[in-house]
């Protein structure tokens, strides 16, 4: 492992963010911004070109190449199976968050918490640790208090469920995903039959109130990694 400053990227689709986060880190010496990036073709352009420690990045980065969320992240991962990844959020829904973790992914930060938060997780994801800010401590504890009592949504279930709700076609998943239509709607029928939802604007009305494609709900699902 190379010593200090750690290097890091930052990538996210709100410029807002991007500054404040980069104002935060700017008081450590032992990490140091090297580039940062709107959107998943410039993130892909930045890891290619800039040497880079730890990733810090958005959940969901909507459009462009390389889409985001899950899709995103294993991507990157692929091309950069060294690289460690923290993942700065406003989605706190346990379906997105262990579905995270089962990708290798242990440091994980709401922007809802405080920003310190992300100074600890860069260092705990740079020494292969594990970190969780208090509002992601929570959601995933709250996911082991109702696992016995939902259904439970596989990830690529859940994948498809978010990607539907944000507007997507059955195609358009299939293409995205680079899985078969069959097998797109295939797992969409799946997941509504867990769900006991039957039609489209349910599902939508779901990912919605479970916090999959906007603000964190109140709903927490049980995930398992199996397809």
């Amino acid at each position: 492992m190379r010593s200090f400053p750690i290097r890091v990227i930052i990538a996210d689709d709100h410029p807002a963010v991007v500054g404040g986060a980069q104002y935060e880190l700017s008081a450590s010496n032992t990490v140091a911004v090297v580039t940062t990036a709107h959107d998943s073709t410039a993130l892909m352009a930045a890891l290619a070109s800039h040497p880079c420690d730890v990733l810090v990045s958005d959940y969901a980065m909507p459009g462009n190449e390389y889409g985001d969320g899950i899709t995103l992240f294993s991507a990157i991962l692929k091309r950069h199976p060294n690289l460690k990844i923290v993942v700065m959020t406003m989605l706190e829904n346990a379906v997105a968050l262990r579905a995270l973790i089962d990708l290798g992914i242990h440091c994980l930060v709401s922007k809802s918490d405080m920003t310190n938060h992300l100074t600890m997780a860069i260092h705990a994801a740079y020494t292969n640790g594990r970190y969780l800010s208090p509002s992601m401590d929570q959601a995933l504890r709250q996911l082991g208090a109702t696992t016995n009592r939902m259904p439970t949504l596989s990830v690529r279930e859940a994948e498809v469920v978010r990607l539907f709700a944000s507007g997507l076609s059955v195609n358009e998943i299939a293409e995205k995903l680079n899985r078969s239509k069959k097998t797109i709607s295939t797992q969409k029928s799946s997941a509504m039959q867990k769900l006991g939802l039957e039609r489209d604007v349910d599902v939508v009305r779901y990912a919605i109130a479970c916090g999959l494609v906007a603000d964190p709900g109140s709903a927490m699902l049980p995930i398992d990694s199996a397809s």
